[in-house]
């Protein structure tokens, strides 16, 4: 069933960190979506920064960063013809893993959930593929047994050919609590337009004011190969 983004994001005070991949409405682009936000100083003093292809996490004033660990990595580095996209330092897993011909769930194999207990949040990730004019696409969450750490669930969702003006949408909480409820289920179906200005400025308008923190948009225009890539950082 597909859901309104737009209200999803609205709706839910604390999504956490969020991934949407999919293929632009006139199905010309690839298209990928990142965003953060924190309820803590040390997770709301952070921006996003171009890095080569890729973008990472920075402190906005390191004089007020308390601790690196789980919030400073690269969110998105590319491969090839593969966009990386992910919440955390599997990035680099995937990305070098990957470099040695495993696939991207081989390469999740080898991590779980973070250790941020007791909230023990999810690890999402995403993966396009381009090719000869097409692509496909995966995601993947790792998460712990219903808040149990001893027990590790792993999920990966696969998208060959994706239609036009479809998109997917998984992100790490369900709503706000002590602990974070981890996500459930499959990815959301939504809809992606064409314009990536329209989709960035739905995205970061809906995000809850308070708690969101950056935002990263790429449109991969799969005739070219070309991208346009949008962040938006509530710090500045």
């Amino acid at each position: 069933m597909k859901v309104n983004l737009e209200n999803e994001l609205k709706t839910n005070p604390y999504p956490g960190r969020g991934i949407v991949i999919g293929k632009s409405a006139d199905g010309k682009s690839a298209v990928c979506a990142y965003f953060i936000m924190g309820r803590s100083e040390n997770s709301r003093n952070r921006v996003f920064v171009e890095d080569g292809d890729g973008i990472r996490t920075q402190a906005f004033d390191p004089s007020k960063m308390k601790d690196p660990h789980l919030i400073i990595y690269a969110p998105v580095r590319v491969l090839g013809n593969k966009t990386i996209v992910t919440n955390g330092d599997q990035t680099d897993t995937i990305y070098n893993l990957m470099n040695q011909q495993m696939t991207f769930e081989q390469s999740l194999r080898t991590r779980e959930f973070e250790d941020d207990a007791p909230n023990y949040t999810p690890r999402i990730s995403g993966i396009i593929k381009t090719d000869d004019g097409g692509f496909n696409y995966a995601m993947s969450i790792l998460k712990s047994a219903h808040g149990n750490p001893n027990s590790c669930e792993r999920f990966v969702f696969s998208y060959k050919n994706p239609l036009a003006g479809e998109g997917h949408f998984i992100h790490t909480y369900m709503g706000d609590g002590n602990p974070l409820p981890s996500y459930e289920g499959e990815p959301k179906t939504i809809d992606i337009p064409s314009n990536i200005d329209e989709f960035t400025d739905m995205l970061w308008n809906s995000l809850n004011a308070e708690n969101k923190v950056s935002l990263f948009v790429r449109f991969i225009d799969l005739a070219s190969g070309k991208t346009e890539t949008k962040i938006i950082n509530k710090n500045k």
